[in-house]
């Protein structure tokens, strides 16, 4: 097994998410009702019909969706500094709004300066009103704060509601279900954690433990006629006929909804797996996709906030179908459904923590469903040969039905693993399931955030506040286009080293910002505090436990002291696999809570907290390396939170762990390498483990793209080198590797290879009319495609080859092999493996020259 590591950055991240607010309209509902046996809350939107908060919540026990409205009387507000007579004197036109509710003066704590502070809370009788466009509550008193927090999210962190938990209801209001903690957990709370952060571990360990109950859902996918080769059906105007849709549910439901055609194939093959139903009316074949998406809780899609829904929303309003009778809420960018919620796969793995801390990169990069299918899971689309428009009955349905039963299988794949994690991420963030899966890390870190500042009553800051008292920053950085300084990279030799072990400083970031008390209001509190880096002017108060350094903390101990562990010692492999599930829900939280604070678009920016970050890891790896040196171990290379050590003792080795736990960072032996090869750049080298495992980083990271040719001998040149076993094994073993490097160019060269060989395959990541300035090559051997009848959209996979004729690509159903360019093809050898060889003495340039080798 090889494993390739990459880096990950979540640094300055964008807050992406869906626009507008989560409303809630029209006639379809769940079960409205004031009684709620226990469930879970999937959902908080506002009802704009109802004017009221809705909660949705579904108990599996009776597969029931209920609908649980405010009873409280709560309404959307702002915050502002003025009192109501200065509102009532200065701004009349508050009162005069149409939207404009009524006043009340609150005290809450200004963690920022530290003091509590009297202000007013300004009602708005619907969302929109307090900050919904022009004229609104906010643009009219300028000044105010907690103004741009969607209602849906305003609601639930005023009333505690935490998504994905268990709820109950008696006719009086929601109530949360008792968990119940298991012994080892519980006991574990007085050994691990400070006093100060006991109490917030107790509060947080119930929705790790809270069971995750299966939540009955359906996969739809959906398939329209276009009259043109090269046209791509506009969901907005939705003017061609739905002619295939798949409904795959994980109750057993196998169903494939095709339109009857002139002139498609009248025989069809028998399909065990999956039942056809024919339509002659496009109107019926929708109302029954209708049908089925009101009897599920969850309905999950590949790109259908984009394309699927609605389409089929825009396509059954074009037919005539009563918008009530429509069970899809389609607004900006964002597509829901009644009476459950929808899951939009395409949006989940486009999150950038779920790639890197998630699935640790295996679709980095990919954005298709064929990518992400072939990476995850292990299978892909099936392969057409021509546009669906053009397909027989048979092979549009296979068509159609593979891609639902994928994105359905996503979810239910390793005992529902996916789900179960965007459950704990609901839990984790304070936001709705259907929120969590279209926004990246910062919005949940945002929303974790909030809800602790409503919980204790402190007041949300301004980032504008936050600047003018915390200040800026003070390191300059290395890497263009960074405000700081970054973490500590030390200069890699060049060549093969035996006997290397690598200690891994477990969770750095997240133990600084926990042990350094570093949170927005902590750094820079009084020019008295203390300075934990001299070089630096930023002061951390201790007095009090930071909100970040206490909620980062609490969740690095819990993973690594708690569920870790206890993942280990599991009895059984769901519970294992449940406590592994947990620990990593954990992990992508605290791995980008640190970067955040170094995002201008953070809401809760604050470049203090990034860089005394940055900085005292580098205090803790320099020191770590200069007490390394001391003990007489021999430091090779360290990059940010990995230190390499040749030659080491195990007596020593105990030593400097325990010098690392006296500053107070957890140092841990990640791995022992049989050698590394090291080519002398940073953050590239390849290593071979006692067990035989190969890890390689950065050095054939370029190989993604490449054609099976050059991926092949990579992986042949990787197996040689485990035969490596001494240094009179490295000389035989690269003879190996040149032999097999000049082969595989010879063959380009005399053109003695096949096409499949050099074929290149890429991903569309939109569609071809949406590529308008420098098209890349991908798209150019697509275009080359429609000229043949062949239809290529988003999503879809080109597999191209490099020629040499003006445009430099062809599609490889298109091209000869007398056209290859064999130059680049050379070239993708030499980049691919020039590192290696370089590790190993042998330039690429002497290895097709004559020059003498060694």
């Amino acid at each position: 097994m090889v494993e390739f590591e990459e880096e990950f950055e979540e640094v300055e991240e964008e807050v992406t998410e869906y626009e507008g607010e989560a409303i809630e309209e029209g006639k379809i509902k769940g079960v409205v009702s004031n009684t709620i046996p226990p469930s879970i809350v999937l959902s908080v939107v506002y009802d704009g019909a109802e004017g009221k908060a809705l909660v949705k919540l579904y108990d599996p026990a009776s597969d029931v969706v209920y609908y649980w409205y405010d009873n409280t009387g709560h309404k959307p507000y702002l915050i502002t500094n003025k009192t109501p007579e200065e509102i009532i004197e200065k701004f009349p036109e508050v009162l005069r709004h149409k939207g404009f509710s009524h006043f009340e003066v609150v005290e809450k704590y200004d963690a920022l300066h530290d003091r509590n502070v009297v202000v007013t809370k300004v009602y708005a009788k619907d969302p929109l009103s307090v900050g919904g466009g022009r004229n609104s509550l906010r643009d009219i008193l300028k000044e105010t704060w907690e103004s741009r927090i969607k209602y849906h999210h305003s609601y639930l962190f005023d009333r505690g509601i935490i998504p994905g938990m268990w709820y109950r209801s008696n006719g009086n209001g929601l109530a949360p279900v008792e968990i119940s903690i298991p012994d080892e957990v519980r006991s574990s709370l007085g050994a691990v954690f400070k006093p100060e952060h006991a109490k917030v571990a107790e509060e947080w360990i119930p929705l790790f433990q809270a069971p995750i109950p299966h939540i009955r859902r359906v996969a739809i996918d959906v398939e329209v006629y276009t009259p043109q080769e090269n046209k791509i059906p506009d969901p907005k105007t939705a003017e061609y006929e739905v002619i295939s849709v798949a409904l795959v549910g994980s109750d057993g439901l196998r169903r494939v909804l095709v339109l009857k055609r002139p002139g498609a194939e009248p025989e069809l093959r028998y399909r065990p797996d999956y039942e056809i139903l024919f339509f002659d009316s496009e109107y019926d074949l929708l109302m029954e996709v209708f049908k089925t998406i009101v009897q599920y809780p969850l309905v999950i899609t590949f790109n259908g906030d984009n394309f699927d829904l609605p389409y089929l929303y825009n396509r059954a309003v074009a037919l005539g179908v009563p918008k009530e009778e429509i069970p899809i809420a389609a607004r900006r960018d964002y597509v829901g459904v009644a009476p459950g919620i929808h899951v939009d796969m395409f949006k989940f793995f486009a999150i950038k923590a779920i790639e890197a801390y998630a699935f640790g990169g295996v679709y980095r990069g990919e954005r298709g469903l064929d990518g992400i299918a072939y990476a995850v899971l292990g299978v892909g689309k099936v392969e057409r040969q021509k546009n669906v428009s053009r397909m027989g009955y048979w092979e549009l349905a296979e068509y159609n039905y593979r891609d639902a039963l994928i994105t359905l299988y996503f979810t239910l794949y390793n005992n529902e693993m996916v789900m179960k994690l965007i459950v704990l991420l609901s839990r984790i963030a304070k936001m709705p399931i259907e929120d969590i899966t279209r926004s990246q890390v910062s919005a949940w870190i945002r929303n974790m955030l909030y809800y602790e500042h409503r919980r204790r009553g402190w007041l949300i800051p301004n980032k504008e506040d936050i600047l003018s008292v915390k200040g800026q920053t003070h390191t300059k950085a290395i890497i263009k286009g960074k405000k700081y300084a970054g973490a500590v990279v030390l200069d890699p030799p060049l060549g093969i080293f035996f006997d290397v072990y690598v200690l891994d400083f477990a969770s750095l970031y997240p133990s600084i910002i926990s042990k350094w008390n570093l949170s927005y209001e902590t750094v820079n509190c009084r020019p008295d505090a203390e300075r934990p880096i001299p070089e630096l002017p930023h002061t951390v108060c201790k007095d009090k436990p930071g909100m970040t350094s206490t909620l980062v903390g609490v969740l690095r101990d819990l993973r690594v002291h708690v569920y870790k562990k206890l993942a280990k010692k599991a009895s059984t492999p769901a519970e294992r696999q449940l406590y592994d599930v947990v620990q990593s829900a954990m992990k992508v939280f605290i791995n980008a809570s640190y970067g955040v604070f170094g995002a201008e678009t953070f809401p809760l920016y604050c470049p203090p907290v990034a860089e005394l970050t940055t900085a005292l890891a580098r205090y803790v790896m320099t020191s770590t390396v200069l007490k390394a040196t001391e003990l007489g171990l021999i430091p090779v290379y360290g990059d940010t939170d990995s230190l390499f050590l040749w030659n080491v003792s195990e007596d020593k080795l105990k030593k400097l762990i325990d010098y690392t736990e006296e500053l107070g960072i957890d140092i841990e032996l990640d791995k022992v390498y049989k050698f590394v090869m090291f080519s002398g750049r940073k953050k590239n080298y390849l290593g071979v483990t006692k067990d035989g495992g190969v890890i390689v980083k950065g050095i054939v990271a370029k190989k993604r793209n490449a054609p099976p040719l050059v991926k092949e001998l990579v992986e042949e040149i990787i197996e040689s080198l485990k035969n490596i076993g001494s240094l009179d094994d490295i000389v035989k073993v690269r003879d190996a590797i040149i032999a097999k490097v000049k082969d595989a160019e010879m063959k380009i060269k005399e053109k003695k290879i096949t096409l499949d060989k050099l074929g290149i395959k890429v991903v569309l990541n939109k569609n071809l009319n949406e590529y308008t300035k420098n098209k890349p090559q991908h798209v150019k051997a697509a275009e080359q495609l429609l000229k043949y009848g062949i239809q290529i959209g988003r999503g879809d996979a080109i597999v191209l080859v490099k020629t040499k004729d003006p445009v430099g690509v062809k599609p490889i159903q298109l091209a000869r092999i007398d056209e290859i360019d064999e130059k680049k093809y050379l070239e993708y050898i030499g980049t691919s493996l020039e590192q290696i060889l370089e590790a190993m003495g042998v330039t690429i340039e002497e290895l097709r020259g004559a020059t003498k080798l060694l």
